[in-house]
């Protein structure tokens, strides 16, 4: 396994991170993504160990937080072997303080995700959304206490748009609060958008991506072709609507150039489309999923191998989109271009 510092930060980080929300299964999105119990997620943490995938990613609103509760029992008697990663700020009730980044909030989820995970400190803690609410200074100065207390370790966030991003950062600067060094993201061939903004800012700022649903929210598993019904066993069928649209010729596209290069490669599908991210500037690691042992091995077989630049052009030329301005000279123009390293 390849390891990587996590944006300017001194942590290293497996290039494959394994993310939990297949544990627990509660709830209409997070069942259908799976159910594995202790038993399974143990298993699993065994195998993603043997791999070489230290870091389990986790968040309190997966499965009502049964998610860190599964998890924290499977890698007890070797927590100093993982690297754990948990989210807060989207709603875990209907209660008023039930959402948000507000510094009670923090400062309940941070201990409320301490006794699921059954452990003393969080490695990697991340705000789940922007709360456009609670005043960044108030949520940075929670979050620098919780770090001088020895309860997490390294800040990140997710889902953040570029200008909260950047100001956030602007602020943990000005009053020398602890810095995000990761930024949780959307990231796949059919979904380049990080691209366009906040690719440069990781790039400028020392903002690692750790990319979430790395197969388009499930399209990208080989299974999802031209002309074909989704299969039944599909969980596209129960949570296409939660995850972000994709454009279907797009997708068909993106898939005929994935079909081509696993026949020149022998390789998977979706070990194809993990790989390609993987040579993406400002990538720390990415998460990949599985529902059972065959879904993770598979997954795991996307590092170990390089694409040929001729691949990876193919690939790129496939799931290109124009973006939006301003964004886009930055891909049309060459003299723009040459001022975006990203773009390069």
């Amino acid at each position: 396994m390849e390891y990587r510092r996590l944006g300017a930060s001194g942590l290293l980080v497996p290039a494959l991170s394994f993310g939990a929300g297949t544990f627990g299964g509660r709830g209409p999105l997070f069942g259908a993504w799976g159910n594995a119990d202790e038993k399974a997620a143990r298993r699993m943490v065994d195998i993603s160990l043997d791999a070489g995938v230290t870091m389990f990613d986790t968040a309190d609103v997966y499965s009502d937080g049964a998610s860190e509760e599964v998890l924290g029992a499977a890698v007890k008697g070797r927590r100093d072997k993982v690297i754990l990663s948990t989210k807060t700020s989207l709603p875990t009730g209907d209660g008023p303080g039930d959402a948000g980044s507000s510094r009670s909030r923090l400062i309940r989820a941070t201990e409320d995700a301490l006794r699921r995970l059954n452990t003393d400190y969080i490695d990697l803690f991340q705000l789940h959304a922007f709360d456009a609410g609670t005043p960044i200074e108030e949520v940075l100065a929670a979050l620098h206490d919780l770090v001088r207390d020895g309860k997490i370790r390294y800040l990140g966030v997710s889902n953040f748009a570029g200008w909260q991003l950047m100001k956030s950062l602007a602020l943990a600067d000005e009053h020398h609060h602890p810095r995000y060094v990761a930024h949780q993201v959307y990231y796949s061939l059919v979904g380049r958008d990080y691209e366009w903004e906040l690719m440069p800012l990781g790039l400028d700022q020392g903002v690692g991506a750790v990319v979430w649903s790395p197969l388009g929210w499930g399209r990208l598993t080989g299974r999802v072709r031209r002309g074909q019904p989704l299969p039944e066993s599909s969980r596209l069928h129960a949570t296409a609507d939660y995850g972000p649209p994709v454009d279907d010729e797009l997708l068909y596209g993106v898939v005929d150039v994935l079909d081509e290069i696993a026949a020149e490669t022998g390789k998977a599908v979706p070990q194809i489309a993990i790989n390609w991210l993987l040579t993406r500037p400002t990538v720390s690691s990415v998460i990949i999923g599985a529902r059972d042992e065959k879904q993770l091995q598979q997954n795991l077989g996307a590092v170990g191998w390089q694409l040929t630049d001729d691949q990876i052009a193919r690939l790129d030329a496939a799931s290109a989109k124009t973006a939006p301005y301003p964004y886009f000279p930055y891909q049309r123009q060459e003299g723009f271009a040459r001022l975006n390293p990203a773009a390069a």
